[in-house]
């Protein structure tokens, strides 16, 4: 049986780590041995229990300054390169890399003549030179290269051994989601789960929590409360006082916000960044919650306009705002909404998933 050997930057509890999260466990369940190597302290911890996983550890966590970030990325890069080759005898081992940015470990496989596969998570073409040149690189290095969605795969030059296959989610993060729509329309709770990146819509969102007093919104930011603390401050924004919104700071299950929202919200600027899935929709369809996504990327795959949610230029605030009233306020509107987008979620499914990326590492 194959030897998986899988390099993961930065475990956090955003989407790329989540999704790797499924697949290795599902890989994990069906017998192969896997050695991950990653960062400590974060989603892909609770794998530990599995006697047929490796850990790798090594600290690492980004900077408010580019170049410190930099440093340590590059620091990281010749870490997993040498480490790699401690597998240079391995026999049948496939090097599963997730996302661009472990470009060292893959390089390290080639040279070793491993088989290398990338999951890729990003679009690197609208996030500037650096990301395009760790693409330029995956395209060289890749024997085989797993998109998320069509829009993404549609912006790589290569096509030849390109595979598009959707995310999904864990089945006990399903388990622990609890939808009602009846309920969830009686909360009036608008949600959003997203990071301090200027793209992310976050000072959008506090700005639709003050023109819409009449509903409670939530946020939660993948982010230290220290950061969320000294962004709110260099931005003048004071959401002290008792008002409508509350901003939750990382979190280790999210599970709990969407069992207590009406309506989710993703507001990434498609002018500084593009989505290439949408997780955070698929866990909000998936729990039975209509959403409002922009109109550009792979996340707007996931949504048919006007039947499980709406697909809006993430600009139009007005626009966003009525949205958020009709549903709100329409209670039939928001019932079809509702059962349409728990449908939708059921064409995303984790076995799927994992015996579409098994066949790909192991072929």
């Amino acid at each position: 049986m194959k030897h998986i050997v899988c390099f993961h930057l930065f475990n956090d509890y955003s989407g790329s780590p989540k999704v790797l999260r499924v697949v290795l466990e599902g890989l994990l369940k069906r017998g192969y041995t896997v050695d991950l190597v990653t960062s400590r302290g974060g989603v892909l911890d609770e794998l530990r229990s599995y006697p047929n996983l490796r850990m790798h550890g090594y600290n690492y966590h980004f900077s408010n300054r580019a170049a410190v970030t930099m440093l340590r990325y590059c620091a990281v890069q010749l870490y997993t390169f040498v480490l790699a080759f401690r597998w240079l005898l391995s026999r049948n081992t496939t090097f599963y890399i997730n996302t661009l940015l472990p470009a060292g470990p893959a390089l390290a496989g080639r040279l070793m003549g491993k088989r290398v596969v990338y999951h890729y998570h990003e679009n690197a073409f609208v996030k500037g030179a650096f990301y395009s040149t760790l693409a330029a690189v995956m395209q060289r290095l890749a024997h085989r290269i797993v998109c998320v969605s069509g829009y993404q795969a549609s912006f790589l030059k290569r096509q030849d051994k390109v595979t598009v296959v959707p995310n999904a989610l864990t089945a006990d993060f399903v388990s622990r989601l609890k939808p009602d729509p009846e309920a969830a329309f009686g909360r009036k709770t608008v949600l959003m789960l997203g990071s301090l990146k200027e793209y992310k819509g976050t000072k959008e969102f506090i700005e639709l929590s003050q023109r819409l007093p009449q509903y409670r919104f939530e946020l939660v930011i993948n982010d230290t409360q220290e950061n969320i603390d000294k962004f709110l401050n260099d931005n003048g924004i004071n959401v002290s006082g008792g008002g409508n919104l509350t901003i939750f700071s990382r979190q280790s299950d999210v599970s709990r916000f969407y069992n207590e929202a009406s309506i989710v919200l993703t507001l990434t600027n498609p002018r500084l960044a593009i989505e290439t899935f949408g997780l955070t929709t698929l866990e909000a369809m998936t729990n039975a919650l209509p959403v409002i996504v922009p109109t550009q990327g792979g996340i707007a795959e996931l949504v048919e306009d006007g039947v499980n949610g709406f697909k809006t230029d993430v600009m139009q605030l007005d626009v966003i705002g009525q949205q958020i009233s009709m549903l709100l306020e329409n209670h039939n509107c928001y019932s079809a909404m509702a059962k349409s987008a728990k449908n939708c979620s059921k064409n995303y499914d984790d076995t799927q998933m994992c015996n579409r990326i098994e066949a790909i590492i192991t072929k």
